[in-house]
């Protein structure tokens, strides 16, 4: 069994890379992806770990570096998740480092916003709390139960920084199309995310995967924590119909999403073995091809 969608507190979950591979090696999965939202901050401990572990002859996991994109299609969040991507290049790391100054430029227009309205939060305050992460708006809300503003992380979102809060500030997003695109260049298999979460009809969802099959996207994830036994054939439906490779995860994030456990979601997902090697396959021949 894998997972091949994680996050850490590299962007907003609660485990650390080190942390995420001990876990998943001790519920004996065969890989683990990370993919922090919009950083690769975490991949270089998680697999200098993994590989620790093999040394030392423990019990380990194989290591997937990835990335999760928040992208815009027709006014809509889109997710796309990169796997096998070369972290280290050079060009992707540039328009990462980029991407976050974009963001912390708009984290720091929410802190006066939220300040103007009596809660006391600074950036730097933030970025104390939470060292070497992506800050998103799960940090700025466990930064204001914290300080006593509010009563729970979900306060937050309804009266502050939800997407019609006050105090919200839309970040920079890359178009679907760019973020497959990078996620090609930089070596990876690029893969949308949890099409059911963007309640959008069977058609336009279709009209979607059209688009980005154009575009380069090779797999889509066909099983995922949340999805019922009708949603799941549904996306393997549109899978097969445009020749997809199938991906899945848990959308692991710790105890920011306490009830989702690693490999097993809400305790019915199963990610098998065959759709790691099938994207391994994939990525070779990509590879291999001039």
């Amino acid at each position: 069994m894998v997972d091949l969608h994680t996050h850490t507190v590299c962007s907003d979950g609660t485990f650390t890379p080190t942390e995420l591979v001990d876990y998943a090696a001790k519920l004996g999965l065969t890989a683990v992806a990370v993919t922090d939202h919009d950083t690769v901050a975490g991949i270089e401990e998680a697999v200098r770990h993994a590989k620790d572990l093999q040394i030392c002859g423990l019990p380990s996991v194989k290591v997937v570096p990835g990335i999760e994109f928040s992208s815009e299609y027709e006014g809509r969040d889109i997710h796309i998740v990169g796997l096998f991507i070369d972290y280290k290049n050079a060009a992707f790391e540039k328009y990462l480092k980029d991407f976050v100054d974009s963001r912390d430029r708009r984290n720091e227009k929410m802190c006066k916003l939220l300040r103007e309205r009596g809660c006391d939060i600074t950036f730097t305050e933030l970025q104390e709390e939470n060292p070497g992460s992506v800050i998103t708006r799960a940090h700025f809300a466990g930064l204001m139960l914290k300080k006593g503003y509010i009563r729970s992380m979900q306060e937050a979102f309804d009266k502050y920084i939800g997407d019609h809060g006050p105090c919200f500030v839309a970040r920079e997003k890359v178009t679907v199309s760019d973020a497959v695109k990078l996620i090609l260049e930089a070596g990876g298999i690029p893969v949308l995310a949890h099409p059911t979460l963007y309640h959008i009809s069977r058609q336009n969802l279709e009209k979607l995967v059209e688009y980005l099959k154009k575009e380069g996207l090779m797999a889509i994830e066909t099983k995922y924590s949340t999805y019922t036994n009708a949603e799941e054939r549904e996306i393997t439906e549109i899978k097969e119909k445009y020749h997809l490779l199938s991906s899945g995860g848990s959308d692991f994030h710790g105890e920011n999403k306490a009830k989702i456990d690693l490999g097993t979601g809400y305790g019915s997902l199963s990610v098998p073995d065959e759709y790691l090697y099938k994207l391994e396959e994939a990525l070779a021949k990509k590879c291999n091809t001039p």
